[in-house]
């Protein structure tokens, strides 16, 4: 279907791009770039280069070479809103749309680049699978990314049919329930039907991605939404439940309930990228009884009036959620510090401070043996 006139139809709920999110908004964003002749479009996924994207016209072939920034975090990528120039051939890609939302993390090469994952979505669906031992670390840490994209969180418990037990079930909820504040658990099984329904109301809305590890359960899921198996499943080992990526590039793809859903590979290494907002939303209940510590930059190790090694102490906060906010803390300051000749400076004076304090305690507890050994005691 082509317009001969895309401007007079782009704000209406009639227009063909509404399945994939297109509104009121992302027209205003748009209209200099449609007084161009350029077509608006959803990047459905990205492969070497090009991306296939979901126009107007219907879905075309784009190159991305106009778009090619030294910041990785501003590359096409699968959820984008871009402008296409799609009048010769090839067809290209003009320029991406500001994103609402963005969900990046580090890479695993020495760089520590940051890489996008998805843009523009609206719930962070993190699967996590009952086949295994639960790793509340690891949610955490999905849990800091997640909030740091601006993405509502929704923890998903897949594979509920293999915890037959009601009790049982219901205290790994409790579990993940305790490391997630202000966020939903819902168990949920794609053989029974368990907890299907509210999965379908959130992803009905708006833009979801399914983020977890290899053999979660994530297109198992995404077929069950969308009612046929557009995504090939492969079953995870019963040693570790791991199974090879069933899914090698993130696509996006329209729900027939309404709702758009980018199903992702699964991802051996969850990096921060600069999430210090998005770690403070996860341990909420830390960042409150910090506000109560008698130092306002207390580290919360053993300085006096601290709230929160009280809280410890008292057994109303545990160690494992304390030393988990500490990891991802330091591990996202060596991020950001990389980054940030500023923040570098800062710690290393941070370090050269401590370590001239531990200098000066190991002298006074060597001053101390000595007297006592003058003294003959």
């Amino acid at each position: 279907m082509s317009f001969a006139s895309p401007q007079a139809s782009l704000s209406t709920s009639a227009h063909p791009l509404a399945p994939y999110g297109w509104d009121a908004d992302w027209a205003d964003a748009f209209a200099p770039y449609a007084a161009q002749g350029l077509l608006p479009g959803r990047v459905l996924r990205v492969d070497r280069g090009q991306c296939d994207v979901a126009t107007p016209d219907g879905v075309v072939r784009g190159d991305t070479e106009f778009v090619v920034p030294h910041d990785p975090l501003k590359v096409v990528c699968t959820g984008d809103w871009v402008a296409v120039d799609a009048a010769g051939d090839p067809q290209y890609v003009r320029t991406l749309l500001p994103r609402r939302t963005a969900f990046a993390r580090s890479t695993s090469s020495k760089r520590s680049e940051g890489q996008i994952l998805a843009a523009n979505v609206d719930h962070a669906i993190i699967t996590v699978s009952l086949a295994v031992e639960l790793d509340l670390g690891r949610v955490e840490r999905f849990l800091a990314l997640a909030w740091e994209s601006g993405a509502q969180p929704l923890v998903v418990l897949s594979k509920a049919d293999l915890v037959p037990d009601p009790v049982g079930l219901s205290y790994l909820v409790e579990d993940v329930e305790s490391v997630a504040p202000g966020v939903q658990v819902v168990p949920v099984s794609a053989h029974t039907g368990e907890g299907l329904d509210v999965l379908a109301a959130v992803v009905s809305g708006g833009t979801s991605v399914l983020l977890g590890t290899s053999g979660a359960g994530k297109s198992t899921l995404a077929n069950t939404l969308l009612g046929e198996d557009a995504m090939t499943v492969q079953a995870a080992r019963d040693v570790d439940g791991k199974g090879r990526h069933t899914t090698t590039t993130r696509n996006l793809l329209v729900l027939p309930g309404g709702g758009v859903l980018i199903d992702t590979p699964g991802l051996r290494g969850v990096g921060l990228w600069d999430a210090e907002t998005g770690v403070g939303q996860v341990f909420s209940e830390i960042e409150r009884l910090a506000g109560e510590c008698r130092f306002h930059d207390c580290a919360h190790e053993a300085e006096p009036g601290c709230a929160v090694t009280a809280a410890v102490e008292d057994g109303s906060l545990a160690v494992r959620r304390l030393e988990s906010y500490r990891k991802l803390l330091r591990e996202n300051r060596r991020i950001v510090a990389k980054t940030d000749a500023r923040l570098r400076a800062e710690m290393l004076k941070d370090w050269k401070r401590k370590g001239a304090e531990g200098r000066a305690a190991m002298e006074l507890k060597r001053g101390g043996r000595a007297r006592e050994s003058r003294s003959g005691w």
